[in-house]
């Protein structure tokens, strides 16, 4: 039976946070996953997601719910950008939704800088030599398109560390890992 719900900004946050769940133990039949396919589709109280996990909570199959969104850049978004925007953003929204009760949220980002994405979460965990080697590349290859930039970075990544693909035990893991306990942990 289904009783949380994880709502994500974007397919690959799901496929990383189903391998974090597994790796941890839990169930990902356990949790009902909600795509919105971008960040302005996130936070449009209207978009048929929010509709239909409201069903869900009103037949008592969703009791918890954690909301997962990237922080990204206030240089590339006025309005979500920035780790300050994007928290702002979402309380509004659970409060708009009056989830507030059941509701929690992670905003990915470089743990240290608070900008970026999920990208930028999992490279804030490898060692720092590599990290900046990984930086210096993508400064040098001059990819302007912001996903150009994250599926090769992903990709360098993947090759790069292709046995032990993420550092699960690393610090930056440690409040992402309180909020998947709290989702998980029947009382």
């Amino acid at each position: 039976m289904v009783s949380s719900a994880i709502l994500y900004e974007g397919k690959n946050d799901r496929v990383f946070i189903e391998e974090f769940i597994t790796h941890l133990n839990f169930d990902n039949n356990k949790v009902q996953s909600y795509i919105f396919g971008g960040k302005s589709n996130f936070f449009d109280i209207e978009n048929q997601n929010y509709q239909d996990l409201r069903l869900d909570i009103e037949s008592s199959q969703i009791e918890k719910i954690l909301f997962i969104v990237d922080a990204d850049d206030i240089k590339n978004d006025k309005l979500y950008g920035g780790f300050e925007n994007t928290q702002t953003a979402l309380n509004k929204l659970i409060q708009e939704l009056q989830f507030e009760a059941i509701a929690s949220s992670y905003i990915m980002c470089d743990p240290k800088t608070q900008v970026g994405y999920l990208e930028s979460f999992i490279l804030s965990t490898i060692p720092e030599q590599q990290r900046d080697c990984i930086e210096r590349f993508l400064g040098c290859s001059q990819f302007k398109s912001k996903e150009n930039h994250k599926a090769i970075l992903n990709q360098i990544y993947k090759i790069a560390y292709p046995n032990a693909p993420y550092n699960f035990e690393h610090s930056h893991f440690d409040k992402l890992k309180a909020e998947l306990n709290k989702l998980f942990k029947t009382e």
